[in-house]
């Protein structure tokens, strides 16, 4: 893995403005090196390790996002990403457990919405080099960036309340035990966030105001809130993403501004992480995956990066004036990539569960696989 990193560190440039994306080396590097083919990279999926790596790339994710997103900005400009989360993303869950349901018929009503949560979030990440264009409007940019940045956090809970209802639904778990663990995660993760992001954002601002905090430690700030938050949710049966992802909301929002200086190093840490979880989702993951690929499985795949976000984005900007170019860029580029990733993971942490798991992990799969490749 290291030496992925440093040969793709090495034509990073040269690479940068073609057609071939940092995600796509990752992940074909992994596949490489994977069981299937060279054998280097020999893990299993259900390992700590694995879970491990994915936690943490998805906790300083949620966490960097979601401190990340500038209020100023965002009120300027929150008519387009409140459309796209409001009504764009329940129309795509919605969408996708009606396709599951047509197309995958072995799932279960509780699988085949769980299939569509888990594919519901997008990874701006993915498309990056185009989403991040000058020549975009700024309405579209900060559009996307807002929903890729906010959505995860959303599908976090949501996916935690139907796991529990398709574990519930196969005699896994009780239905009382499904509502008091969801209950426990959703509460215990508020207040562990709001507690973690609240001290941080208060060492900054109070540190800062009486010059008692070196310049570069500042950057440690919100990585250690958001390991904070994790690590005190978790203990208490909550959620850590989901204390992530509001630790990082409560950091930003006492703090009523984006800095570069405070985010540098979070931001960072979530590049390296993410490009090391691609690279075993393309060794662990794809590489088994692809040896089971099925007709209905790739049909589905295409429908979800298709009509299954597309027409959902579209019916969410009815009444917006918005051009069908624009219309179909937003549609297109909702990639799916780390939040997908690590809720096959967290499935996977207690395998057979679920009576049709494997369809449904197969088909999860195989469609960020196939969004690697399309939106790079």
């Amino acid at each position: 893995m290291a030496g992925i990193l440093l040969v793709f560190a090495a034509i990073s440039g040269r690479v940068a403005g073609t057609s071939v994306t940092a995600p796509m080396v990752f992940t074909v590097g992994g596949l490489v090196l994977g069981a299937q083919a060279a054998g280097l990279i020999d893990v299993e999926a259900t390992s700590e390790t694995v879970k491990l790596l994915a936690e943490v790339t998805l906790a300083l994710v949620l966490f960097s996002d979601a401190a990340g997103v500038d209020p100023t900005a965002l009120r300027s400009e929150i008519s387009l990403p409140a459309r796209l989360l409001g009504i764009g993303l329940p129309l795509t869950i919605t969408a996708g457990f009606a396709t599951a349901v047509l197309v995958l018929g072995d799932l279960s009503w509780p699988e085949a919405l769980l299939l569509a949560v888990i594919l519901a979030p997008t990874d701006a990440a993915l498309g990056q080099a185009v989403v991040t264009l000058p020549i975009l409007p700024t309405r579209v940019r900060q559009g996307l960036n807002v929903e890729s940045g906010l959505n995860d956090g959303i599908c976090v809970p949501l996916f935690l309340i139907v796991l529990a209802i398709a574990r519930a639904e196969s005699g896994a778990i009780g239905g009382g035990a499904a509502v008091r663990l969801v209950t426990e995660q959703i509460g215990y993760s508020i207040l562990a966030g709001v507690g973690a992001g609240a001290v941080a954002a208060a060492v900054v601002i109070l540190a800062g105001r009486h010059r008692t905090i070196d310049p570069l430690w500042v950057q440690i700030v919100p990585v250690a809130a958001a390991t904070l938050a994790y690590t005190a949710a978790v203990p208490l049966g909550g959620s850590g993403f989901i204390a992530a992802f509001v630790g990082g909301l409560t950091f930003g929002t006492i703090r009523h501004r984006a800095d570069e200086e405070v985010s540098q190093l979070i931001d960072e840490a979530g590049d390296v992480f993410n490009a090391v979880t691609f690279i075993v989702f393309g060794a662990v993951l794809l590489g088994p995956a692809l040896e089971h690929l099925s007709w209905p499985v790739l049909a589905y795949a295409t429908l979800s990066l298709t009509v299954v976000r597309m027409v959902p984005v579209t019916l969410s900007l009815l009444g917006t004036h918005a051009r069908a170019p624009t219309l179909a860029f937003l549609g297109w580029f909702g990639p799916r990539g780390l939040a997908t990733i690590v809720f096959v993971i967290l499935i996977l942490e207690e395998p057979g569960t679920l009576p049709h798991e494997d369809l449904l992990l197969l088909t999860a799969v195989v469609t960020v696989g196939l969004s690697v490749l399309a939106h790079g």
